[in-house]
């Protein structure tokens, strides 16, 4: 997914974060008013939940076989190191 826009809106006791995709893609965060006071901090803690989601993504939602799996996106195709590769 490659983000064109991010929308903000306040609802009753929360914020909805909509992350849109250039494919149509959209992904909705909401985030309670006790994680964020304003529009900037809404976007802040639905990142973090984001990331904190994209662990959760390998292997159909399991966990990492290993190490150098949990660290992979897969790509191996690509001329970039590793992560913490020395050569």
């Amino acid at each position: 997914m490659h983000l064109l826009e991010t929308k903000v809106a306040h609802e009753q006791t929360s914020w909805r974060v909509d992350f849109l995709g250039d494919d149509g893609e959209e992904v909705s965060i909401k985030v309670s008013d006790g994680h964020a006071a304003n529009e900037g901090e809404a976007i802040d803690r639905a990142r973090e939940v984001m990331v904190q989601l994209t662990a959760f993504g390998t292997r159909g939602g399991g966990r990492s076989v290993n190490a150098y799996d949990a660290m992979s996106n897969g790509n191996f195709d690509s001329d970039e190191p590793l992560l913490d590769t020395w050569h």
